[in-house]
């Protein structure tokens, strides 16, 4: 493409966009159709001259041109309520559920890792004194000791609010540091098994393991699949860096990239359950096996509402994306 005599060729089709533009609404009905159509050829231009003979003012010139086109043609639409409705019945679950190939596996290994972790720790006697020494272990894991006291350490409702933020800190993290080629997802993921396995061999080696369990299970269950997720969606983004698949790579990892932000969200919400349970059933004084129930119950509940609700609205084309006319123009790629 000869690029100067396509800017001379079209020139006159983009300064005759942007006089409508500057006019705002008040445009005939003739004009506003020309509006229409001279933003379709100019998206088309913009294309062409990306993909043949990319020029970086004139991208970003046409590029800006193209976006205000847009925002006229289309308008803008506030959010509402049942926008929030629509995202938690059908869009997050659906992101969920369309990751499971990714966060289930993710889960698996990882709970795995954090056994090994365990049984390497309670079976070496030297392992547990590099960790710490024996006093402090001691200290640690005996009856009424940090690991029992940890829960009821602070107020409820501010143990809560804390571990809600810590937890959705590090699901956000997972998520956005995905882009990175996953190596950030997978520390992250390794820093929170080895603490895991850390308080199961410390605690097994001393006879307490049951009591650990007892207590981590009630809000671990429903707050470790929710960083599982966090974690898998991260490497799924992070993979697309890697295979885009049939589209290119900065529509792919766009789209990724909007879901893992709705997913952020939407794991903001779940983490707060288990903030809650963490803070209020963890550390009360029902029995075990009621406290357990309860763990065991949320995250049965969480499973259901991605594995129903999220089947059927992924099986309607819902990907947890936002809107077709809420997303950028995607631009039809030259061959």
């Amino acid at each position: 493409m000869d690029l100067d005599v396509y800017v001379t060729a079209h020139r006159a089709e983009w300064e005759r966009l942007d006089h409508l533009l500057s006019r705002g609404g008040r445009l005939t009905g003739t004009e506003a159709d020309e509006l229409v159509t001279l933003y379709q050829r100019t998206a088309t231009h913009l294309s062409l001259i990306q993909s043949s003979a990319p020029d970086p003012m004139l991208t970003a010139r046409l590029t800006q041109l193209v976006a205000r086109a847009r925002a006229t043609v289309t308008g803008t639409r506030r959010a509402s309520w049942r926008d929030a409705v629509t995202f938690l019945t059908n869009g997050f679950p659906a992101a969920v559920y369309r990751s499971r190939h990714w966060w289930v596996p993710t889960a698996v290994l990882s709970t795995l890792l954090a056994a090994l972790i365990g049984w390497w720790i309670a079976t070496h006697p030297e392992v547990q004194s590099a960790i710490g020494a024996p006093a402090d272990l001691r200290e640690m894991t005996r009856p009424g000791g940090q690991y029992e006291t940890y829960y009821s350490s602070h107020p409820a409702a501010s143990f809560a609010a804390q571990v809600w933020t810590n937890n959705a800190r590090a699901a956000a993290l997972c998520l956005v540091l995905g882009a990175f080629l996953c190596v950030p997802v997978l520390w992250i993921l390794f820093l929170n098994m080895l603490n895991l396995g850390v308080g199961i061999g410390l605690m097994s080696a001393a006879g307490r393991l049951d009591v650990f369990l007892g207590l981590v299970l009630p809000h671990g269950l429903l707050e470790l699949t929710a960083v599982f997720v966090a974690a898998g969606t991260g490497l799924r983004l992070g993979w697309t860096l890697i295979d885009p698949g049939p589209t290119t790579r900065r529509a792919a990892l766009a789209q990724q990239g909007r879901a893992a932000v709705g997913m952020a969200i939407g794991l903001a919400l779940v983490l707060f359950v288990a903030g809650l349970i963490e803070g209020f059933v963890t550390p009360s004084g029902l029995p075990t096996w009621a406290r357990i129930t309860i763990g065991i119950g949320a995250e049965l509940a969480f499973l259901a509402y991605v594995y129903v609700l999220g089947a059927r609205a992924s099986r309607t084309g819902d990907t947890g994306d936002i809107d077709e006319p809420d997303r950028s123009a995607q631009l039809p790629t030259a061959a």
